[in-house]
């Protein structure tokens, strides 16, 4: 799946019918009067949020979209038929800005979620509203106005529940590729990733999302490399899965840089349940000196033992026990959410 977290759109809500003028022609009405129908109202554009959908690619090549006309209006009085509206199916998690502006219009949080983005052109006038008492039969009547028409930008913000934290390099596709269905670029280099992977990891008969994002580096937050990019994808995660190489000249460093970045993009990022794993653990199994300086390490980090983990995603060795503890938080952190949303009387 090519993933597309960023596009400009047009919408434009359909035409409104026209009026018409018509006068009444039955036999018993021998001075029949003004009887144009009205024009149909154009459709409107919603935008809907629909959580079956991971990426904005479907609108690389749709990059215009209309709504249908209303019908003009008819004889008797008869207004014509409303033009039907049109649903642009987003991703949930997708921002809608001004794309001139640049200004927040509104945030797509929940499936199902609507929002009128482009209404449709009212209809026109028969001529029986131009009637009076001097003219009795007008000749007169209006077309269908446009529909409103507007540059959108859409920027998906990914929902995962667990976002991937780490320097490039510290093994966060190769993780992602053992414990989900998702087939990252993996390479021994840095920023494979140049953009989000996501993983649906399977527990039982439950599932949940990893985001694999480009890897973090010192001055993300400035905008630096690919850290914008990186940082708005993890806002909404549930906990974050701090990645740390024990290949690493000073993994407690790292683990600091990383932090530091992150607290100076957002406090919110900040203040996210988190847990770390030490990856490549295999290639330290016999080499004294690393062993010592993860256990260094760990004590400099102040992590309680429910806090970290050594983990091999070439040997495997702790893969499984990590999902089990990631589900663990996720149901925890979404509990803690239900519960807050319920006691503010907030819905799904």
């Amino acid at each position: 799946m090519i993933f597309v977290d960023f596009v400009t759109i047009e919408v434009n809500g359909g035409r409104g019918g026209d009026g018409i003028i018509a006068f009444r022609t039955e036999k018993h009405v021998p001075f029949g009067g003004p009887s144009g129908g009205d024009g149909g109202k154009g459709g409107d554009i919603y935008l809907i949020g629909d959580e079956n959908l991971m990426t904005l690619q479907d609108f690389r090549y749709l990059r215009s979209n209309t709504a249908d006309k209303g019908i003009m209006g008819k004889g008797s009085n008869k207004t014509g038929k409303s033009g039907e509206d049109t649903y642009i199916r987003v991703p949930v998690g997708t921002i809608i800005k001004d794309h001139d502006t640049k200004d927040f219009i509104f945030d797509i949080v929940r499936h199902g979620q609507k929002y009128l983005i482009a209404q449709g052109g009212k209809g026109g006038l028969g001529n029986p509203h131009f009637a009076t008492a001097l003219n009795k039969a007008p000749r007169k009547c209006t077309k269908g106005k446009d529909g409103e028409s507007r540059a959108i930008d859409l920027e998906l913000k990914v929902l995962a529940d667990v976002g991937l934290v780490g320097h490039p390099n510290a093994g966060k596709s190769t993780f992602l590729s053992v414990v989900s269905n998702a087939k990252p670029k993996i390479a021994d280099y840095p920023f494979t990733t140049l953009e989000p992977n996501l993983g649906i990891v399977k527990k039982d008969f439950s599932s949940f999302i990893i985001a694999d994002i480009p890897g973090l580096i010192e001055g993300a937050a400035d905008g630096k490399g690919l850290g914008i990019q990186f940082l708005k994808h993890i806002e909404r995660t549930k906990v974050l899965l701090f990645m740390i190489s024990i290949e690493e000249e000073d993994p407690f460093q790292a683990y600091r840089d990383l932090k530091m970045e992150l607290a100076k993009y957002s406090d919110r990022i900040i203040d996210k349940p988190e847990f770390v794993a030490f990856t490549k653990r295999d290639i330290s199994v016999h080499d004294e000196e690393m062993e010592e300086k993860i256990l260094d390490t760990v004590k400099k980090m102040e992590l309680d033992e429910d806090d970290y983990m050594f983990i091999s995603s070439v040997s495997g060795y702790n893969i499984d026990k990590l999902k089990y503890k990631l589900w663990d938080i996720i149901v925890e952190e979404k509990e803690e959410e239900a519960k807050l949303k319920a006691d503010l009387g907030i819905e799904r």
